[in-house]
């Protein structure tokens, strides 16, 4: 029987599947390149997460490689080196179109949030300060109707918009790398620039990446209005975090949404400070629903190459 890693517990319904075609070993928490490097001598597969660092250097470190599948859970995979693991012929696979809705949804989370200064509501009543309603307390901004501007237009883009389009009445517009076209009313913009200045809400959702490591920094926020609200569930390396930090403390913009950050799970000390932050430990997919479908799709990978099968979402 095959050894199998899973890194982290998933869903126990796809556990005792795993548990029936492979020796399984179930990790704690995240790996370090060192311990990555470790499992791919250990393992004939490995299903890892976020966090988990299977960089390039891991598989130099790793020497002689048993692994042959890194069945990603998640669509993200950028803590993977995919060329590296090619070049050591381990194939990548990713979970995508399962967690499309759970994420858009927690993208209007953040833009309803972040708009009507909901974090900071729930902060007051929980402290017992609220004082009862006052006809200018805790003002926000008006969601509908506003301009919405989505950054990356793939399937969670598009998710994010459509909500905004057919439930918010919200024109959007639109920033992708290559020509998009989409079946609902919407339109691309030929820059990063004219997205920034022109949406009241601008929504990030791009892969991450090398391509993508800092596409928002100080110049693109300096091109947000002032009344602007920032949003990202992308990758927190796809924003300067400093420069969007300075941003929100100087007044420049007027508030952020965050599911996801730079160096995850530490979040910096003047972000937390902010009241025209709202913040969430990176909830994107975290429904029950979702997380078993991501760990489903991430294992049947695993079972498909087991079986010589078609991989069903292969990356590299």
């Amino acid at each position: 029987m095959k050894k199998l890693l899973i890194t982290r517990s998933i869903a126990e319904p796809v556990l005792e599947q795993a548990r029936a075609a492979f020796d399984v070993t179930l990790g704690t928490s995240a790996m370090s390149e060192e311990a990555c490097a470790a499992a791919l001598c250990d393992y004939d597969a490995i299903l890892p997460t976020l966090g988990d660092a299977f960089t390039a250097r891991a598989f130099e470190l790793a020497g002689a490689i048993r692994c042959r599948i890194l069945g990603n859970f998640g669509v993200g995979y950028n803590h993977i080196d995919t060329a590296a693991a090619a070049a050591h012929g381990v194939i990548v696979t990713n979970t995508p179109d399962v967690l499309t809705d759970a994420t858009a949804d927690i993208g209007w989370t953040l833009i309803l949030g972040a708009a009507r200064r909901a974090g900071e509501g729930e902060r007051l009543v929980r402290s017992g300060q609220w004082g009862g309603f006052g006809p200018k307390s805790l003002l926000g901004t008006h969601v509908t109707g506003k301009r919405l501007g989505i950054v990356g237009m793939g399937r969670i883009g598009q998710a994010v918009a459509r909500r905004g389009h057919f439930g918010f009445n919200m024109p959007v517009i639109y920033f992708n790398r290559s020509p998009k076209e989409v079946d609902f009313p919407a339109r691309q913009v030929d820059t990063l620039s004219q997205l920034m200045s022109q949406a009241d809400f601008v929504v990030v959702t791009t892969p991450g990446g090398a391509d993508t490591t800092k596409l928002i920094d100080a110049a693109a926020l300096a091109e947000m209005k002032p009344t602007g609200i920032f949003v990202n569930i992308s990758r927190g390396e796809v924003v300067d975090e400093t420069a969007l930090i300075e941003a929100l403390e100087q007044g420049r913009i007027a508030g952020a949404g965050l599911d996801v950050y730079e160096n995850e799970p530490r979040v910096p000390d003047r972000l937390r400070a902010l009241d025209n932050a709202f913040l969430l430990p990176h909830l994107g997919s975290a429904t029950v629903e979702t997380r078993q479908a991501m760990g489903q799709l991430a294992l049947d990978n695993i079972l498909a190459w087991n079986a010589g099968a078609p991989l069903l979402t292969r990356v590299n």
